[in-house]
């Protein structure tokens, strides 16, 4: 996984844990200044693990996002709950992320259960985020009632989407992390292929672009990736996988127009992340009850 570089800095990796929509993949960008993690206001939409690399001369942060912690009975949610929880075994330091404006935690219904799974030494820090929604005096409650709910090394108010107490959560972090080696070279931002990276964008543009089952039931697969250096042009084929074949009208829309609305704006973002010229061209698949299958949620890497 790691390249150890020579010199010792304050190095290690940490995993963003929380329920879904908590700003965990908005935290990542935020902090990395890029986008690679994808974000949309509906649940769920993270599947996979996303790794960012955070660089300074005398630190390097190796930061896991997670798809959201759910109580899941579909096999692909089961399969992402689970990439989740087995983050907490490997890591360094947990950061417990939950919403400010969400209800506060009630008796039996404590989402710090999920960290019973990680190892009683590996230190934990909730970060309480998007208190940008709320008044002051309404912080200190929600303070209260985490703090009885597990033993916090520190419990941080932040915006994720403003890019503030960031940078309190670092300094917080920084005490915590072990002296050790870089991990990655300083100019590698994440371990994520530029094909995983497009896949994800043409994915987010189905979520924010359709409704209801549409979005859960799809998955996206780069088929061909074509540079030409002579006219500063990438030409990419992705097919979109969905389930059932009224689905396939609904992504597609009427003569193409909603089909078009995902490519153009997947290319815009495509074009931002390869620094060029995009010709994208996108078919859709019906791959029957696809979320079920063991074959294809391997194939499609939300399985190992």
């Amino acid at each position: 996984m790691f390249e150890e570089q020579n010199e010792l800095i304050k190095s290690g990796v940490i995993t963003l844990v929380g329920q879904p929509n908590v700003g965990k993949s908005t935290l990542m960008n935020t902090l990395l200044g890029q986008k690679i993690s994808i974000v949309s206001p509906k649940p769920q939409t993270t599947r996979n693990r996303i790794l960012a690399i955070i660089n300074d001369p005398g630190y390097q942060i190796i930061m896991l996002d997670t798809p959201g912690l759910h109580e899941a009975s579909a096999e692909l949610n089961q399969e992402m709950v689970k990439t989740a929880l087995d983050t907490l075994r490997e890591v360094d330091i947990i950061v417990f992320i939950v919403d400010a404006a969400a209800p506060l935690p009630k008796k039996g219904k404590n989402p710090a259960n999920y960290l019973s799974t990680a190892r009683a030494s590996t230190p934990v820090i909730l970060l309480i985020n998007k208190v940008d929604l709320l008044a002051k005096e309404q912080l200190l409650p929600i303070i209260e009632a985490y703090q009885n709910l597990h033993d916090f090394k520190a419990i941080i108010p932040i915006s994720a989407l403003k890019n503030k107490g960031t940078d309190i959560m670092i300094e917080e972090l920084l005490k915590l992390l072990p002296m050790g080696p870089r991990y990655y070279p300083e100019d590698i931002p994440t371990d994520a292929s530029e094909r995983f990276l497009i896949e994800e964008i043409i994915r987010e543009k189905v979520f924010l672009l359709t409704s209801k089952e549409i979005p859960y039931s799809t998955a996206v697969v780069v088929d061909r990736f074509k540079e030409e250096k002579d006219r500063n042009l990438v030409t990419i084929d992705a097919t979109i996988l969905i389930e059932k074949k009224s689905q396939k009208g609904i992504i597609i829309g009427k003569g193409g127009k909603k089909l078009r609305q995902i490519g153009t704006s997947a290319r815009i973002d495509i074009e931002r992340l390869l620094e060029g010229r995009v010709m994208l061209r996108l078919w859709v698949k019906i791959q029957k009850n696809w979320t079920k299958s063991n074959r294809v949620l391997k194939e499609l890497g939300y399985r190992k």
